[in-house]
């Protein structure tokens, strides 16, 4: 029964059906499979096996995007689960992520913190429009090891270079990798402001965030 539930959870994922992720996730805590076999044997293949679909040009971006909001809904279902017995996912990493000063795109930014949390990494989304004294903050307060930088405009991009010339001031570049991501943004970009990596898409921004803290 509990096999059955978590391949129903896992190929709702891979079907892009978001009612049936979150419906089977009830139902499957309500059958008394344990919080975080759920999210290991059931949610997390589903999102690896889309990840690589898209990785290979079979899915695209709207398939990654239902996908990753049905992960989202059961992740709501299950962290007072994970609470109330007093369970952690092993983490990966800690990020804050952010779309930077001045620009409120959201897609991206948001798509990309949620495959990092369905990939295991205690994800700190700032939001849109972020100061540089906010990441700043939430990168001390958190201990945070990991830091993605998101802009869509070209007149935004700047605030990648401030983000990453504060936290040197802070004396925190030191502890932290910073990647880059965004429409505009390119690897000579990453290069030109110091960050440790570029990623052109969710898929390859996990890809990058698993090499950078395993780098050290």
């Amino acid at each position: 029964m509990s096999n059955e539930l978590l391949a129903q959870i896992t190929n709702s994922l891979v079907d892009g059906d978001p009612d049936g992720t979150v419906a089977g996730t009830a139902q499957a805590i309500a059958a008394g499979i344990e919080p975080l076999v759920i999210i290991e044997q059931g949610l997390v293949p589903g999102m690896r096996i889309v990840g690589e679909r898209y990785a290979s040009g079979e899915y695209f971006l709207p398939n990654l995007i239902v996908s990753a909001n049905g992960m989202k809904q059961a992740m709501a279902l299950l962290d007072p689960e994970l609470k109330a017995r007093r369970q952690e996912l092993k983490s990966a990493g800690t990020v804050v992520i952010g779309t930077v000063r001045g620009d409120i795109h959201e897609i991206g930014k948001s798509l990309v913190a949620t495959m990092l949390a369905a990939n295991g990494f205690d994800v700190h989304d700032l939001g849109v429009d972020v100061p540089v004294d906010a990441f700043v903050a939430r990168v001390r307060e958190a201990g945070a090891n990991l830091v993605g930088l998101s802009a869509l405009l070209t007149t935004t991009m700047h605030g990648q270079r401030d983000v990453i010339d504060a936290l040197a001031k802070a004396g925190l570049r030191d502890r932290v990798k910073v990647m880059v991501g965004g429409a505009p943004v390119t690897r000579k970009w990453a290069d030109d402001v110091g960050a440790d990596g570029w990623a052109q898409d969710a898929v390859a921004a996990v890809d990058l965030a698993s090499r950078l803290v395993a780098r050290g």
